[in-house]
């Protein structure tokens, strides 16, 4: 059991760390597409003007905060399969000394 349990955390561990990675990419590549806003003169047009991508950043960087803290969790869930399988290694050998 203990060797299906360090399996699982490897597997976890390495997606988790995938999804970090992916992350941090797209979110250099959002960066890399970040744009100046145009000012106008007049305040109505120009918030009109600026509204979009200013929701549309938002919307991203939702994105990227939830898709963060889901592969965290992922990574987190993977370290603890790993150490809690060496525990029980740990406490077998013990026990059986």
């Amino acid at each position: 059991m203990n060797k299906v349990s360090q399996t699982a955390g490897i597997l976890a561990l390495g997606l988790g760390l995938a999804l970090l990675c992916a992350t941090f990419i797209q979110a250099f590549l959002i960066l890399r597409g970040v744009r100046e806003l145009v000012i106008s003169g007049d305040l109505s047009s120009a918030f009109g003007v600026a509204l979009g991508p200013l929701i549309s950043a938002t919307v991203r960087a939702i994105y990227l905060g939830i898709m963060g803290w889901v592969s965290s969790i992922i990574t987190l869930r993977g370290i603890q399969l790993i150490t809690s399988s060496k525990r029980g290694q740990e406490t077998t050998k013990r026990s059986e000394a």
